[in-house]
């Protein structure tokens, strides 16, 4: 019985990085034995198990055999007779296929430390077409390790393009998918996901609306902008599809199952560029303004408004973000009016609702008129 650390842990370790976090295998022993020295079993798909003190997953060496399409077609084999070389053969690429024992000992049977130094992401076998989840995940790591030059080769890439080919994404979960890009999308250089993604084909079938290169570009400059900005998750993914219309907008981020904060800014976003794009700087219409404004529900949701901004401000890039200020000077005046004050002048009910509109669109009005607005 023989504990290696795997993956992530001896990739991280041998480029220099912080080991977040730590994940073993375990080569020659029963879940049995496991149980006996205090592990907690976790895993039900196979037998994963918690150290006793340190809560870091153990799981039993084991290999994956294909038995229908997508994430989930496999049987999962788990002995003590799986050998090391067995349990690293399933693994997606050669960077995240290496082990080291608790005597520090590195097993590096596929070329992983070899492709970190060339800063490549190599398939580990012709296995790896077997989980049309894997290009998602590679695109993700080059995504990551973007800023350190790696790039996918030229053969993997091949490899990719001809799963695609065969059908192999659109068999992939929405709710899975979206795992992947949510966590694509706070990667060192989200943008470069998105390329991996398009240049091997499984762009047009996740995301079919992003294939032209008029909403790609936008895309994937307005992404950059809110990544620069450190922005939300909500908010690179209205970034992502703002440039859409709004009604493929909307359609897209409920087929990717995204979280309803990110399909409701999303949609604000791809509804108001284009409204933005139409305002009239020199005279702006107030009550156009209160209707954006009322759409947005700002008076409810005031941070959503304040990404929508963002986002938009991205979107419109340095030289038209003057367009937004009509928006932004409405938002700070018609959020002046105090409910409390005109329900002490008597107003309620429907006429109170009456009374607030009206007050807003009057300082709207005067705000957008005055001469140093």
């Amino acid at each position: 019985m023989q504990a290696y650390l795997v993956g992530g842990a001896v990739r991280d370790e041998l480029l220099g990085l912080e080991v977040k976090d730590r994940d073993w295998v375990v080569v020659g022993a029963t879940p049995k034995q496991m149980l006996a020295q205090g592990f907690t079993q976790v895993g039900s798909d196979f037998p994963v198990f918690l150290h006793p003190k340190t809560r870091e997953e153990y799981a039993l060496a084991r290999t994956e055999r294909k038995q229908g399409h997508g994430y989930h077609g496999f049987s999962v084999y788990s002995a003590p007779d799986v050998t090391l070389e067995e349990d690293l053969l399933r693994r997606d690429l050669t960077i995240n296929a290496m082990a080291r024992s608790e005597q520090g000992e590195l097993t590096d049977p596929f070329g992983g430390r070899a492709d970190l130094e060339a800063r490549e992401l190599r398939h580990v076998s012709e296995a790896f077409k077997e989980d049309p989840l894997r290009i998602i995940r590679t695109a993700r790591f080059a995504a990551r390790f973007q800023p350190l030059g790696f790039t996918v080769c030229a053969e993997t890439m091949a490899l990719m393009r001809t799963m695609v080919a065969a059908g192999e994404v659109e068999h992939l979960v929405p709710e899975r998918v979206w795992q992947e890009i949510q966590r694509a999308l706070h990667e060192q250089s989200p943008v470069t996901f998105f390329q991996v993604m398009r240049d091997c084909g499984a762009l047009a079938v996740l995301i079919p609306e992003l294939s032209s290169e008029d909403n790609f570009s936008a895309a994937l400059e307005t992404l950059q902008c809110v990544h620069s900005a450190e922005g939300s998750t909500a908010e690179r993914f209205a970034a992502l599809l703002c440039a859409l219309d709004e009604r493929d907008c909307t359609s897209r981020a409920k087929a990717l199952k995204a979280p309803n904060d990110c399909q409701q800014l999303a949609r604000l976003a791809a509804a108001f560029l284009p409204e933005i794009g139409k305002l009239d700087l020199a005279q702006p219409d107030a009550g156009h303004l209160l209707e954006l404004l009322e759409n947005a529900d700002l008076w409810r949701r005031p941070e959503r408004f304040s990404s929508l901004l963002s986002v938009l401000g991205c979107a419109l890039g340095a030289g038209s973000q003057k367009r937004l200020e009509p928006l932004e000077s409405a938002a700070d005046s018609a959020q002046g009016v105090d409910p409390k004050t005109l329900m002490e002048k008597g107003f309620s009910g429907k006429e109170l609702g009456e009374a607030i509109r009206s007050e807003r669109l009057a300082r709207i009005a005067q705000a957008v008129s005055s001469p140093t607005s």
